[in-house]
């Protein structure tokens, strides 16, 4: 039996949503388990390009063996039902670019439980699904919008489900997602934030994610404006991005963009706009990293409304 699963790429922190908020996009990675006929072969990973901004030369340092993340999370679903994977051939089919901020490693790991769920006979409900993803991936702003699709406000409770809240996201702004040629792990965009931050800070962000959920309720961009600011993590990390500060401060009193920040953990740049025309942000970004010799590809789309499915 051969099962197939299409999931999409996501956009996480949306400024002042740390580990929160998070936004499916439409770039996918496809997933495929096979169970082997074979006794005895074991696990089989393999991991292909489809598109020409995934550099396959990266995933030669991606482990492909039971070290991997969506090894680790088909593990954790067989184990929930008293049981061990064996003889699995896995085939990840990558279009969305690895180490970018993008969502990669909740894809496929979002991917590799509900192929492995359905191989199984669907023991795992989505509750228990959402967990797992989390407990993996470490926090469930990426695979919430993997699994659910559209934009996201999550949470993990104490005893480890996750309650999740779903907002319509207005049509009429636009998403520009700007993806420079180089990588920034996720480990390393953690490790320059401090453990501690002085109150006002979280509070700043307290209010500025109310601001950030009304304006999207009510699809005021003005209030929009205002509420994409964060103190928690763009400040500490803006240091690892170079161009981030020009980028920022190019659009920082452009009217009709309504916010400019990091896509996850970065390098990865999200910028919101309404009625402001796209070709010029390209050309702005493309302009400030091509001074520091850094290629991107800009790419202007929609929300994807619709999560992982099976193909």
């Amino acid at each position: 039996m051969k099962v197939s699963v299409k999931v999409p790429a996501s956009t996480a922190n949306i400024g002042p949503g740390f580990d929160c908020l998070g936004m499916a996009l439409p770039i996918y990675d496809t997933i495929t388990i096979e169970e082997t006929v074979l006794p005895g072969t074991g696990i089989e990973i393999n991991l292909m390009a489809e598109d020409e901004t995934v550099d396959e030369m990266t995933f030669e340092n991606i482990p492909k063996d039971e070290n991997s993340l969506i090894y680790k999370a088909i593990e954790m679903l067989y184990n929930s039902i008293g049981q061990e994977p064996s003889e699995l051939r896995i085939n990840v089919q990558s279009q969305i670019p690895i180490a970018r901020g993008l969502g990669s490693s909740a894809a496929i790991i979002v991917g590799g439980l509900l192929a492995a769920n359905k191989l199984l006979g669907n023991p795992a409900d989505e509750t228990a699904i959402l967990a797992i993803a989390t407990e993996v991936e470490g926090h469930p702003d990426n695979v919430a919008p993997a699994i659910l699709g559209g934009f996201v406000l999550s949470n993990q409770e104490d005893d480890g489900t996750i309650s999740y809240c779903k907002l319509k996201w207005p049509e009429e702004w636009d998403i520009t997602i700007c993806i420079p040629d180089f990588q920034l792990a996720t480990d390393i965009a953690r490790s320059v934030l401090p453990k501690e931050v002085p109150m006002q800070d979280a509070i700043f962000n307290a209010k500025h994610l109310a601001m950030l959920v009304q304006a999207i309720n009510t699809k005021d961009s003005k209030l929009m404006k205002l509420a994409l600011k964060d103190r928690l993590h763009q400040q500490y990390r803006e240091k690892l991005v170079p161009g981030m500060t020009e980028i920022m401060n190019a659009f920082a009193h452009e009217d009709g963009i309504l916010g400019c920040v990091l896509s996850g953990a970065g390098p990865s740049i999200l910028i919101i706009s309404h009625n402001y025309d796209t070709d010029k942000i390209k050309a702005i970004v493309k302009d400030i990293w091509e001074t520091q010799n850094i290629k991107v590809d800009i790419r202007t789309m929609g929300i994807e409304e619709q999560g992982a499915r099976f193909e």
